[in-house]
Formats: structure tokens, C-alpha cells, sequence
């Protein structure tokens, strides 16, 4: 029975994230799939507090992004340039719910050597949302 409800929980989620990537997306739309996957309200302080502290590894979320999303950031081994996080500086970001859960994914492991909750993630895109440039 576990088997049948995580493949039907991961066909919700690809539709989910299909339907999101074919129509494109907003940091909204994308906050409000988070919500209803954690069943959790989003709350902007823990989503600044959790992208600016490390969590039992060497990096945080401001490692790379700064501690102001609003300006560029630089990868701290590759030296590569960042785009700004926040949607007010940089209007592309959280447009393509594909690429929001690559990064999530990827960063989550460097950060925390898993993967970021639902609820993690909804906090952190409302933070994100609602810096101003």
C-alpha cells in the first residue's frame, strides 16, 4: 500500500510541476504549491533565517547568495557570478518551477546534505518575494 501512495504522491508532483513549467510560473504560484504540499503558512523570517544560517555544514544560503539577495552573488569555489535571488532585482527568477526545484535540490544537498521541505522552501521564496531592489 506505501509503494501505491508515493507513486501516486510523485504523479502529483510531476503534474504539478509540468503543468507549472508548461504554462511558466510565478514565485506565488510556486510559493502556494509549496504551502499546500507542507499544509503549512509560509513565514518570511524563518525563510531569512534559514537562507542565512548553516546548517551543520560550511555553507549557508547567503554563502553564495549574500546576505542581501538583492545584488549579485559569487559562487564561493567557482568564483562564478550569481544573479540576484530576489524577484524584484532580478524579474526572471522562480519563473520555471523546473529550474526552482533543480537549484532547491542541488543547494539543499550543499547546504544541508538533504533535500529542502516544502515548508522550506515556501519560506524562503516568501522572504525572497517580498525584498524590495
Amino acid at each position: 500500500m506505501k509503494t501505491w501512495t508515493g507513486i501516486l504522491f510523485l504523479g502529483v508532483l510531476i503534474s504539478l510541476g509540468t503543468h507549472a513549467h508548461a504554462e511558466g510560473t510565478t514565485p506565488e504560484r510556486q510559493i502556494e504549491t509549496f504551502m499546500r504540499l507542507s499544509g503549512m503558512r509560509p513565514n518570511a523570517v524563518n525563510g531569512q533565517d534559514f537562507f542565512t544560517s548553516k546548517h551543520g555544514r560550511e555553507w549557508s544560503c547567503s554563502s553564495c547568495h549574500t546576505a542581501d539577495p538583492t545584488v549579485l552573488g559569487k559562487h564561493v569555489k567557482t568564483g562564478k557570478v550569481i544573479q540576484p535571488m530576489a524577484p524584484a532585482a532580478n524579474p526572471e527568477r522562480f519563473t520555471d518551477a523546473a529550474k526552482t526545484e533543480k537549484w532547491f535540490r542541488r543547494n539543499c544537498g550543499d547546504v544541508l546534505g538533504r533535500e529542502c521541505t516544502p515548508e522550506e522552501k515556501a519560506d524562503v521564496l516568501t522572504w525572497l518575494a517580498s525584498l524590495k531592489k
